[in-house]
């Protein structure tokens, strides 16, 4: 299965499955993304978010039918493989991360990765993490 940096023609297909997952978000074009597809068909995303102090893994998501076959990982180390220095992430299934080598980072994210109080809505604030993998 093809695992490539994203270009801007295929943002119409990431945001399609970014929305179906409710990972989109105003401006996320302007965000580095990696790709999985399978016949033609993106099946997973993975983005990058810079800030001025960090750098930040989002909108992580693979179609609910390829589920299961490792794709979120092998998206994380096709990001990390091109990524120096460290990445953190908010997320509230933070044992995943653990597994793709993310270690918890504190109760307080970079400064950059303050939330807008709309991306929060919805997400139980006591289950939120912030992790962070180590550059290499």
């Amino acid at each position: 299965m093809p695992i490539r940096r994203a270009g801007q023609r295929d943002f119409p297909a990431i945001r399609v499955l970014a929305a179906r997952l409710g990972l989109d978000y105003e401006g996320m074009e302007n965000d580095r993304f990696w790709t999985a597809e399978e016949d033609g068909r993106v099946v997973g995303i993975v983005g990058l978010k810079e800030h001025f102090d960090s750098r930040e893994l989002v909108s992580l998501g693979v179609d609910p039918d390829q589920r299961s076959r490792g794709l979120g990982r092998i998206l994380i180390e096709a990001l990390a493989s091109e990524i120096p220095g460290d990445i953190y992430l908010a997320t509230i299934i933070p044992g995943f991360f653990e597994r793709c080598g993310f270690m918890r980072f504190g109760s307080a994210a970079p400064a950059g990765m303050k939330k807008e109080p709309t991306w929060c809505e919805g997400c139980p604030r006591e289950r939120c993490t912030i992790m962070v993998r180590r550059g290499r």
